[in-house]
């Protein structure tokens, strides 16, 4: 019995300490209500607007008024062929750089931790991570400027070889390199810090047995550094699944013309153009909301492989 009360009294104390732990912090919490407000009213009440991927929507007669017209719509996304090229070219492209931007900043990241030199070392991290705060804005007129057919900086240079000026944001056969290349070039430098912190992390005392054993530099990042890194590889590899129908909005806006459509109009920018500047408010809302769910999936797979495989969670 005295065991009993013993309990009751230490979870009276318990909630006790809860209370007060609550009452004085809830100016703390009190902070985070602006953010929540807009949060809610940025990103929760515009979801009913999904109502009209179902709908034949009409904006003079509204939400409750327009005629309903159930999956129409993604049935018609799956028949016209435009539809089912944007997907192919939103997986191709978005593969192209999760593949692209996971192995060159692993790669570089392994060659810039060889370096002794700080200073050499710091610059080069730095240069390398300066394009990262560049938006697409500004770098898309860079590179129209710079990959122009007439007088752009990189056919000048091909020139010297003999080589014809090519038209690189205006061929089909060109244009997913351009923006898989430049998309590497621009986000390289981020995704290296990762790899660097994960090299920080391993302990030294393993590549002084190495060295006692005869091991040279490229036996030690074989048998040491890549084995000790492949956590963080799978957990960002996997990650970036969440990704996969997110191949970049404001990059193919920003380089990709009508000459192009075939291979470099995503599902974004199908859904702008079709909703935003031709209205047709319904089938582009079921075009995006097709997307979301798929990606909503992805990201939940994404994460529970990377709790399966590297022990990563979030919660």
């Amino acid at each position: 019995m005295q065991s009993a009360v013993d309990v009751k009294g230490q979870t009276a104390a318990v909630e006790v300490k809860r209370a007060r732990k609550r009452k004085g912090t809830w100016q703390l919490h009190a902070m985070l209500l602006p953010a929540l407000i807009i949060v809610f009213i940025f990103q929760y009440i515009p979801m009913f607007g999904l109502v009209m991927a179902f709908q034949d929507y009409e904006p003079w007669l509204g939400f409750l008024h327009s005629p309903w017209v159930g999956l129409e719509h993604f049935k018609t996304m799956f028949e016209y062929e435009d539809a089912r090229q944007v997907i192919w070219n939103t997986l191709v492209i978005s593969t192209l750089k999760i593949i692209f931007n996971l192995g060159v900043p692993l790669a570089f990241a392994l060659l810039l931790n060889e370096v002794y030199v700080m200073k050499f070392k710091r610059t080069v991290q730095t240069i390398v991570y300066l394009p990262h705060f560049l938006s697409w804005v500004i770098l898309g007129g860079i590179l129209i400027d710079m990959l122009s057919p007439e007088g752009g900086i990189v056919n000048r240079f091909l020139s010297i070889f003999g080589i014809q000026p090519i038209f690189f944001l205006g061929d089909n056969d060109w244009f997913r390199t351009v923006v898989v290349v430049t998309d590497v070039w621009k986000e390289c430098g981020f995704n290296t810090i990762v790899f660097l912190a994960a090299l920080t992390s391993i302990n030294p005392s393993l590549y002084e047995a190495a060295i006692v054993d005869g091991a040279n530099r490229w036996q030690q990042t074989l048998y040491i550094t890549l084995p000790s890194m492949l956590p963080i590889i799978i957990v960002v590899g996997t990650l970036s699944l969440g990704n996969i129908l997110n191949a970049g909005f404001d990059q193919i806006l920003n380089l990709y013309n009508p000459l192009v459509y075939k291979t470099g109009d995503i599902i974004d920018t199908y859904v702008y153009r079709v909703g935003l500047l031709n209205g047709d408010f319904s089938y582009a809302t079921a075009v995006g909301l097709f997307k979301s769910v798929i990606s909503f999936i992805l990201v939940v797979t994404g994460y529970r492989l990377a709790y399966k495989y590297a022990n990563y969670k979030i919660f």
